[in-house]
């Protein structure tokens, strides 16, 4: 069933009124008519099924028909901060960070970013990973949206991150040691709702000096495995295993 985030302003006791860019998906994409049912998610995690009963050009209203009791969500809290990579590399991360189970993403301007965004640049470039990450939780039926973060630098980024349980970032040094720390030891020390800080470099790593600012504040430096990853693998195998860990290896 086709799932729609729906803001808190639009919702009532019983009836949710639906506009912008979902009314056209409703109607010219998904082809829905009055009667159909869709599923509305509201931004505190709760969703329910729900009934169209008016269906008009520019607005879409829905009957709550019964509320719905699941959490898809990860049973920890991941934040992905990722250093700004080249292309449209930080669309592919967004997207698919969030099927995984991402709850946050930070993009940082790391000293070997070789993207630069300015405000105008920020601004739209935000704006088009918000709808990316809407529509990747609709479609993996997410019971909350991941927020974007505005790009930081990497001082506000380790700020950011000091309320977190735990911090650790992928430095391609670790991986050449035979003394490392890998993401499966730090994963054993967390209990569920606690909060994990997940920090990825851009293409060409983290610098030395870098490395050891992150060190300084706390940070864990680790491995992803023995292979020296790409940076837009790199958080998606971090969010791989941290589902594994905490979902498949738990099941019943």
């Amino acid at each position: 069933m086709q799932r729609y985030f729906v803001p808190a302003a639009t919702w009532s006791e019983q009836t949710i009124k639906i506009i912008g860019d979902d009314v056209h998906h409703i109607k010219r994409v998904m082809r829905f008519k009055v009667g159909d049912q869709i599923i509305c998610s509201h931004p505190d995690g709760h969703a329910a099924i729900c009934k169209i009963t008016i269906l008009d050009n520019n607005v879409v209203y829905v009957d709550i028909v019964e509320w719905l009791d699941q959490n898809v969500e990860l049973p920890v809290e991941v934040t992905i901060a990722q250093g700004l990579p080249k292309a449209d590399k930080l669309e592919m991360i967004v997207q698919k960070g969030t099927e995984l189970g991402a709850s946050n993403f930070i993009p940082f301007q790391a000293s070997r970013s070789v993207v630069k965004w300015d405000e105008k640049r920020q601004d739209k470039k935000l704006k088009r990973l918000s709808k990316i990450v809407k529509e990747a939780s609709e479609q993996s039926h997410r019971n909350k949206v991941p927020m974007i973060y505005p790009n930081q630098s990497l001082s506000e980024l380790i700020d950011l991150a000091s309320s977190y349980d735990f911090k650790v970032f992928a430095y391609e040094e670790e991986a050449k040691t035979s003394e490392y720390h890998s993401l499966s030891s730090v994963l054993k020390q967390v209990g569920e709702q606690q909060r994990i800080f997940v920090c990825i470099g851009p293409e060409g790593g983290f610098t030395e000096a870098e490395a050891v600012s992150l060190k300084d504040n706390g940070f864990q430096a680790i491995r992803l495995g023995p292979r020296i990853l790409r940076t837009e693998t790199a958080s998606l195998y971090a969010l791989a295993c941290i589902s594994y860990h905490f979902e498949e290896m738990r099941c019943n």
